[in-house]
Order: structure tokens, then C-alpha cells, then sequence
């Protein structure tokens, strides 16, 4: 598949061949290349041209260093300057270029003509793309039209498409596949502390005394954090607890795992505020000086339905009314709900509790896809906030990021449907201040959202949207309950275009596909996990026609009649739109580093001020933006303090019964990313995982008479799917569970998932659903 660019490079293949399997056998650090090793790997003689990029894949947001000889990209190693990773790569990273090598890649524009695709060039294409978006604006109206972008976008990629759809077409349909894994993280960072994004840091890891996985298993997910935290117990002697609803690598690693029923970190989050205010562990004088109580409605629904209604009104209430609202959530009450026995409960508590001991929570996924994502957002900054363990060195509710600028392109630059850079669209000063940025009328800027991305989808299937440019993502493997969603997009009079790098299942429903150019064929900017904004130059040339998605979105603008609000001098456009980005953020709050900065380093973290990254935000030690003469400032709401929430334990969207009564669980694995798009044409790393699987408890697997590799039939209300059983492999679920990973396109388990979600977010909860498992 790669000989056009390893010619002469066998050994080299070889060699990572041989580092795949070291890392696998590297058990106190799993899925880590270690620097030696990534040296060993690079080809003997070769005369190359390193330069630093962010890596390709995760929100982590390693820095690697990229070798070039003759125009392609020959090696990779972790970046020793970075502090994100220090010189350290996963599998994934390490292997990163080899997936802008694969044989079937995009080069030429296709558009389909009588049910074929056919081969055109980008002008004729982009003509095409730029007509039909105005012919369906003048026949349906400028709300007709969408675009579905997400947290691979470049920064620029992402703002462009903001400005384009937003300030000039006037239509909130923008959206970023990171409504389907972050925006529960960015609900309850509002809701909680007004401003969203962590407060904290990577480093926060080089200070904690205990670390809590919330459902997290990030040995595989985020393995390169996972080993900085490794290295502190081996350093430090700190404690990993692993609060899991099944048992993974994570668990293996872990000093004490801790199984809980889905759906009910809830209940226990509720019952650890219970421990820690009936134990004396408050810290009653932060509390009283920078947090306030609050409650919100609890009817909400699970989103479930195409048209609800919603309104989340918070209630102030007092700390006593709080105190008498966590009596229903005593351990002995709760350890009969969660399966989490008292004493194990209690050990959760007493390590938040304890004054002498610092206390990071870690999450992904497990808390985000929730039906009560928001919620349980909220009950962790609760813990935190109730002991005063947050906004300082080793103190850190920590919320991590799946993709590489889930950050940065979404959450910053704003690419939700109720979003601007700097606000929200519901903000006449917001939108006032947005326009004059992009030079449009304010008036163009619609004050009212319009579709979330589950929603988008069902107006695409409903009709209300009749054109969609979907860009650097791929919702055909990803949406939940897809086949609904797969058969909207096909059905007559819907108009798809779709910005990628290969063929996927996206690509088969699109009327025009585009070929992008990746990673460091292109100029760009990613933001990860920890405000860390990160620059990387073009390296190489991107193949045939290939163009990158901003210059896609800026030639389709310019061809619309908006040559004024697209015109940038440079080639590239790259440093005039990130400066012109900077001024959405200006000030001690959110300020970016200028480009020269992100040039010269690798990355800085915002708020930028005064040529100083800021670590810690909300402490006044730390933070130029507190103003508030106090130590801490939580400037993000009105008063400058925090919200301790009330929020109850409530029931999953759908749980077993007797016609499907186990539960299914959806996720990832170490060896490839998301949808596998990229890391399946990865040979060393397809080859490692070259399918998915469900993993069955070995209990239930020996009453059904299921061995591994035998064929199991799992049915939900939505449909069925087959696939081969692991028993007692890598990970083990619960009893009366069953885990899918969800990056096979040949096994859509996504196709019988649940399109649930958590009514304030509107994130999906792809880890909760009934299902029946039989032998196939």
C-alpha cells in the first residue's frame, strides 16, 4: 500500500513493526513508544527535514516532529520540547504519516451523474457546490442549507465556516461532530462556572495525589497522559482509581477499580457531597465565599422525541435545602442502586475528602455521552467545589478531548448552531461585535439557533435542510441510530457534499465529494485538551486536486458574491484569518497567543497575556483576569462565584427488560481513532485490530455457550448486527453487559444505538441502551 513512499524502505517498515510489539508488551506504559525506540526507527543514512507539528489524531495534542526527505514524509518522533508529551508517542502517533499514504486516496473531485461518480476538476466542482447552495437558498430558504463540520478542523477551517454560514448566508446551521463527544463537557463548565473549558492543566499531573478515571478508560484512549501518570505513582506513589462501568487496561493499571451500573454515577457523585459535608470536609470557607446553590428542572426528557420542549430555569436554594436534598443519597442507600459496595464508596470520598491530599478527576466519554451528561458534569465540579480542590496546582476537574481541536475549532471558534467566537448568537452585543469583525450587517446574524446535530440530521431526513457540506468527519459511521439517518440523506431532493481524504460510508451518500488535503499537506492550528493552542506549517504537497477545507469554504464563499468578506492577500490566508480570529478574543479572559509565538514554540496555552501563558484560571496566584480582590474570582458569572448543583439521580433513556435485557456499550481502542478512516490504512496498526468485536462477561459468554471468535447476534428496538465474541481478551464488561467499538465500517454498531440525549447538551448517550445478545 505504501511502496510509492517507502521505496528503499522496508527495514524502516520492519523496524515499526517490531515497535508495535514492544508496545503491546509494554505493560506499565500501554500504547507508548518510548524516545529510544521511536530513534531506532528511522532510516539509516537518511538525510531529513524535521519540523514540529501537533499530532494528527487525539485532543491530547502531542507534539511530534515530522521528517521530510524528497517531499514526503519518511519518519515521526515525539517532540522532547513539547510538555504536552515530552518526546513520547503513542501507536497511533507514531505510525501518523503513514495514513496520507493509502492507495485509495482522494485526488480528484467526483461528482455523481445518473447514480456514477465521475470525475471533474476542483473549479468545476467548487461551481457546482457554490450554485447549488444558492439555488437551494432561493427555493427554500437560507436555513435550507447546513454545513457539519468538527474537532479535526483546523482552527481557520472551522472560523471560515462560521463567518460563511453565519455572517453571510444568515443560517445557524453550523455544527461539529463534537456535539456528539464534547458539548456535555462545554453545558456544564457554563453551568457550572459560567466560562467554558478547563480550568487547569497537564501539569496539574505532576502535583496530584490521586487521580479518579470517571469512566474513563485512558490507557487506551489518552495512553500518552495516562503514562505522565504512571510515572508520577512510580516517582510520587500517587493513587489511580478506576470508577468504570467495565474492566480495561486502564483497570489492569489501576491501584483500585471500581465497577459501577450504568447510569448511576450519579447517585454516587451525590452520595460522595454526602460523605463530605456529614464527615466535616467541606471546606465551609471557600464555599461561603465563592459559591452559591443551585437547582434546575428535572422533567427534561431524554431527546428522544423530533420535537420537545425545553427549558433548564435554575432556582437558587440554600446550603441546608442542599444538605437535606443529599439525604436520599446516603452510601447505604446508593451502594443498592450503583453496585458499588459502602466501603468503596466511602474510599471515594475520603480521598476528596482528605485536606492533605490533592485530588484530579479525569473524564471522557464515559461522562459526556450520558443522558444526564450536563448532570454528572455538574455533581463532579459539586466534589470539587465542596472541598475547595480545584483552580490550583494538582486540583483539577479535568475534562479530556477526543479529537485534535474539539478545542480549538469547536468549543473556541464556536462552530455550534448557538455559538459565535466569542458568545453566542443569542447576544445582540455578541452579534454586534461578530459582525463588525466580518464586516456583514448585524442583521445577517440570526439570534436564533437552529439545529443541533442530532436534530440537523432529522431535518435533513425531515426535509427542512436540502443541502449539507459535511467536512472532515464521517457521520455515517458515527450518528446514533444511523440507518434512519443514512436513509434521510439518500432520500430525493437532498443535495450532500462532502470534504475528505478517502473514500468512507459518507463519501457513498454525497453528490459531490471533494478531495482535502491532511494534516501537514496544509497550514494550520489546532487546539487541545488544555487550552494549548498549537501552529504547524505546510510540509508537504497535498496529492492531485486536493485542497485544503479552508480554501474550499473561501473559493465556495467567493463564487456567492462574498469576495469582500474573503479577501485575504496571502496565499494561504492562514495568518491574516488567525489574526483576524485573535480579535474575537481579545482581552485577559480568552486572549491568543499571536502566530509568531505559536511559531516559535510548541503552543501556548490562552489566556495569553502580558507574553505569559495562564495555568491556572479563576486563582488570583495565577490568573490576570480575577479582579475581584478575593483569592478566587469565577468571573464567568455575574457575581464571581460558582454553582453547586443539585441535580438527582434519574434513570437511563432505555435499560433492559425481559425482551432485551442486557446492556450495550459503545467506545474505542488503542490501535485506531474514531471511525478508523485514517488508521485503518495503516498497515501495522490495521493488522494489530483488522475488526471490531463484542466483548462478553465470561459468565454469560459460558451460559450462552459463547467462545471467543464465535459469532454473536446482538438485537436493540432499531435493528440487529453480528460479530465475532471476545471473551476474557483486553477488556471484560460487567455482567448483563456487552461493549462494541464502534470503528469498523463493515460492523456498524451504531446502526442499533440509541439517539438519546442529554436535553441541555444535546449529546448523544452512546454508552446505555437494552439489547439481546444470542449465539449467532
Amino acid at each position: 500500500m505504501y511502496q510509492s513512499v517507502f521505496t528503499n524502505r522496508r527495514e524502516f517498515i520492519k523496524k515499526m513493526a517490531v515497535l508495535s510489539a514492544m508496545t503491546a508488551a509494554a505493560g506499565m506504559f500501554p500504547g507508548i513508544i518510548f524516545a529510544e525506540e521511536q530513534e531506532k526507527g528511522i532510516p539509516d543514512g537518511a538525510n531529513l527535514d524535521w519540523k514540529k507539528a501537533p499530532c494528527r489524531f487525539c485532543g491530547v495534542g502531542c507534539g511530534v516532529l515530522i521528517g521530510t526527505e524528497n517531499g514526503k514524509a519518511i519518519a515521526v518522533k515525539g517532540d522532547p520540547k513539547s510538555p504536552v508529551n515530552k518526546g513520547l508517542c503513542c501507536v497511533k502517533g507514531y505510525h501518523s504519516i503513514m495514513a496520507m499514504y493509502g492507495k485509495d486516496r482522494l485526488k480528484k473531485p467526483l461528482v455523481k451523474k445518473n447514480g456514477r461518480y465521475v470525475e471533474t476538476s476542483m473549479k468545476e466542482a467548487l461551481d457546482l457546490v457554490a450554485s447549488k447552495m444558492q439555488e437551494t437558498i432561493k427555493e427554500h430558504g437560507k436555513d435550507a442549507v447546513s454545513i457539519y463540520g468538527s474537532g479535526q478542523w483546523t482552527i481557520p477551517d472551522g472560523y471560515v465556516a462560521s463567518k460563511l454560514f453565519k455572517g453571510c448566508i444568515g443560517t445557524n446551521n453550523v455544527e461539529a461532530n463534537a456535539r456528539l463527544c464534547m458539548a456535555t463537557a462545554v453545558t456544564g463548565f457554563l453551568s457550572s462556572f459560567g466560562l467554558d473549558e478547563p480550568m487547569g492543566c497537564y501539569e496539574d499531573i505532576d502535583y496530584a495525589d490521586t487521580f479518579v478515571l470517571w469512566g474513563n478508560n485512558m490507557a487506551e484512549m489518552h495512553p500518552v497522559l495516562f503514562s505522565r501518570l504512571l510515572d508520577q505513582r512510580l516517582k510520587r506513589g500517587v493513587k489511580i482509581i478506576d470508577f468504570a462501568t467495565r474492566t480495561t487496561r486502564t483497570s489492569m493499571a489501576a491501584d483500585k477499580t471500581i465497577i459501577f451500573n450504568p447510569q448511576t454515577d450519579l447517585a454516587v457523585a451525590n452520595a460522595i457531597c454526602y460523605e463530605i459535608i456529614n464527615n466535616g470536609w467541606m471546606n465551609t470557607a471557600f464555599v461561603e465565599e465563592h459559591c452559591n446553590f443551585s437547582k434546575g428542572l428535572t422533567n427534561m426528557g431524554y431527546g428522544l422525541e423530533d420535537h420537545y420542549k425545553f427549558t433548564d430555569r435554575p432556582e437558587a436554594i440554600s446550603f441546608e435545602e442542599y444538605k437535606a436534598f443529599l439525604e436520599d443519597y446516603t452510601p447505604e442507600k446508593v451502594s443498592g442502586l450503583s453496585g458499588v459496595s459502602v466501603k468503596d464508596i466511602k474510599y471515594l470520598a475520603a480521598h476528596f475528602g482528605d485536606p492533605n491530599k490533592k485530588v484530579m478527576s479525569l473524564w471522557c466519554m464515559g461522562m459526556n455521552q450520558h443522558s444526564r451528561g450536563t448532570w454528572i458534569n455538574n455533581l463532579v465540579y459539586n466534589i470539587h467545589l465542596l472541598t475547595g480542590k480545584i483552580s490550583s496546582p494538582g486540583n483539577s476537574p479535568f475534562s479530556l478531548t477526543g479529537q485534535p481541536s474539539a478545542c480549538g475549532t469547536v468549543r473556541e471558534v464556536g462552530t455550534l448552531t448557538h455559538k459565535l467566537p466569542h458568545g453566542v448568537v443569542a447576544n445582540k452585543e455578541h452579534r454586534e461585535f461578530a459582525a463588525k469583525i466580518w464586516d456583514v450587517p448585524v442583521e445577517n446574524i440570526d439570534p436564533k439557533p437552529t439545529y443541533h446535530t442530532v436534530e440537523m440530521f432529522r431535518a435533513l431526513d425531515r426535509g427542512d435542510i436540502r443541502f449539507m457540506w459535511i467536512q472532515v468527519t464521517n457521520p455515517m459511521v458515527t450518528m446514533p441510530k444511523l440507518k434512519r439517518y443514512r436513509d434521510g440523506a439518500k432520500k430525493e431532493g437532498r443535495f450532500i457534499v462532502v470534504s475528505d481524504v478517502y473514500p468512507t460510508p459518507t463519501t457513498d451518500i454525497a453528490d459531490v465529494i471533494l478531495p482535502s488535503a491532511m494534516w501537514v499537506e496544509r497550514e494550520g492550528l489546532y487546539g487541545n485538551s488544555e487550552r494549548r493552542t498549537q501552529y504547524f506549517e505546510q510540509m508537504l504537497e497535498p496529492p492531485g486536486e486536493a485542497l485544503s477545507d479552508t480554501v474550499q469554504l473561501i473559493e465556495v464563499a467567493k463564487r456567492m458574491g462574498f469576495e469582500k468578506q474573503f479577501y485575504y492577500k496571502d496565499e494561504t490566508h492562514i495568518e491574516e484569518i488567525y489574526s483576524e480570529y485573535r480579535r474575537h478574543h481579545e482581552g485577559k479572559k480568552h486572549n491568543m497567543a499571536p502566530l509568531e509565538v505559536l511559531k516559535n514554540q510548541p503552543g501556548a496555552m490562552w489566556p495569553y497575556v502580558d507574553g505569559k501563558e495562564t495555568k491556572w484560571r479563576f486563582n488570583a496566584k495565577y490568573d490576570p483576569a480575577c479582579t475581584n480582590g478575593k483569592d478566587f474570582h469565577f468571573y464567568g458569572k455575574k457575581d464571581g462565584r460558582a454553582v453547586i448543583w443539585q441535580r438527582p439521580y434519574e434513570p437511563a433513556a432505555e435499560e433492559p427488560d425481559a425482551d432485551y435485557p442486557f446492556w450495550l456499550g459503545t467506545g474505542r481502542v488503542v490501535e485506531h481513532w474514531h471511525t478508523g478512516s485514517m488508521t485503518r490504512r495503516i498497515p501495522v496498526l490495521h493488522q494489530a485490530m483488522p475488526h471490531a468485536y463484542v466483548e462478553l462477561h465470561p459468565e454469560d459468554a459460558e451460559r450462552m455457550q459463547i467462545r471467543t471468535g464465535d459469532m454473536v447476534k446482538l438485537t436493540t428496538r432499531r435493528g440487529e448486527i453480528s460479530l465475532p465474541a471476545s471473551v476474557n481478551q483486553r477488556g471484560v464488561p460487567a455482567p448483563r453487559q456487552v461493549f462494541v467499538p464502534f470503528f469498523d465500517e463493515q460492523m456498524l454498531i451504531n446502526d442499533i444505538t440509541l439517539d438519546s440525549f442529554c436535553p441541555i447538551s444535546k449529546e448523544p448517550d452512546y454508552k446505555k441502551c437494552a439489547v439481546k445478545v444470542e449465539k449467532a
